[in-house]
């Protein structure tokens, strides 16, 4: 598995309870993990960087604004974080809704330590590979960009066969 310790990848933890997001930081600390909590959904909404790598751990269930319509924000901005739902009190439509909005993953509370670690790592290393798809795409586009009107033309062919 690569190595997800890189300063520029980190886990988002988005819970309305102090002892969950304290004691999930720790977890992740235990690990190399890099970790941010946020009390809210509007906290979070409000610091979100769209170049922001490595994932979300979202509650799905929160005052204000809930993890659903937090979802629904992000995928709005364009949103590349997959987002791994924890709850307490989920249920089987919501977890279906969570992930037909292109959630990576639902986890139920109590869960084991280890599970959400894997899961977690999980979706970073998706997010790295997305991340690095997304700039390989861009850097063939430069390299078409670059070429002549009649270079085009010949690639076009080529590519038809």
């Amino acid at each position: 598995m690569p190595d997800m310790t890189t300063t520029t990848s980190k886990v988002f933890i988005v819970d309305d309870d102090d002892a969950v997001r304290n004691s999930l930081r720790m977890l992740f600390k235990t690990v190399d993990i890099d970790a941010a909590t946020y009390e809210s959904g509007d906290a979070f909404l409000h610091e979100h960087d769209a170049d922001w790598q490595g994932c979300i751990v979202l509650d799905i269930r929160m005052p204000g604004t809930s993890g659903l319509e937090v979802q629904k924000i992000l995928a709005e901005r364009g949103n590349t974080l997959p987002i791994i739902f924890i709850t307490g009190h989920g249920d089987v439509p919501m977890a279906v809704e969570a992930m037909q909005l292109g959630a990576f993953d639902f986890v139920q509370k109590p869960f084991r330590d280890q599970e959400l670690v894997d899961r977690v790592s999980q979706a970073m290393v998706h997010n790295q590979e997305a991340q690095e798809s997304v700039s390989h795409k861009r850097e063939v586009l430069e390299c078409y960009n670059e070429l002549t009107p009649r270079e085009k033309e010949v690639m076009h062919c080529v590519v038809k066969g």
